[in-house]
């Protein structure tokens, strides 16, 4: 895998191996920052099933102010580890090995509030909509936040009334949803409050 455009462009970055993990495609990648252009500019990224930390890592080559990086695969984690170094990342990226509920409960007391969202779950997981949820309930996002998922065609993920689809993507088997967070005020008063469960 190589990033693509800015300051570490043409730069080889390594990703896992076998199923759990899905790197985005090279094309796909692509495309998506194409689609984002001036919002990786100065934001701040997190990104949950960060699988080899593509995703994070080219938005910090392009001008993201800092990168928050997600998973839980220990093979993942090596090669977050050594994508970051190769790249000179370190100061601008940050890596934590934990269940995404567990990152999330402890990006929450840190106080942490992101600009930007990649959610790129295994494709056994298709109820992002909660994990959207629970992002906002911890306070994790800026309002007009957005929020990317890219996800299996069939699987059209259902966040609730706080985030609304602003673009959608299809690449094959692929998709991308693009959802802008509106804030709390957006929720319906008669919308009960998501609870994630098991994905």
């Amino acid at each position: 895998m190589r990033m693509i455009a800015g300051e570490a462009r043409g730069r080889t970055i390594v990703a896992p191996r076998g199923q759990d993990t899905r790197p985005t495609q090279d094309y796909v990648r692509e495309s998506l920052f194409n689609i984002l252009r001036e919002t990786v500019v100065e934001a701040r990224v997190l990104d949950l099933f960060a699988g080899s930390g593509a995703l994070a890592l080219e938005a910090v080559s392009r001008g993201a102010a800092e990168a928050t990086l997600v998973d839980s695969a220990s093979e993942a984690a090596q090669c977050i580890r050594k994508n970051m170094e190769t790249l000179r990342f370190q100061e601008r990226t940050r890596f934590l090995q934990a269940d995404w509920r567990q990152a999330l409960e402890r990006l929450s007391r840190e106080g942490r509030a992101y600009t930007l969202v990649f959610l790129d779950p295994p494709y056994r997981m298709t109820d992002t909509g909660s994990v959207c949820a629970r992002l906002a309930d911890l306070g994790l996002l800026e309002t007009d936040a957005l929020v990317v998922i890219e996800h299996r065609r069939e699987h059209v993920p259902t966040p609730d009334a706080r985030f609304m689809e602003t673009d959608a993507r299809r690449y094959g088997d692929t998709a991308i949803h693009f959802y802008r967070y509106r804030g709390e005020a957006q929720r319906d008063a008669h919308e009960p409050v998501r609870v994630p469960g098991e994905l």
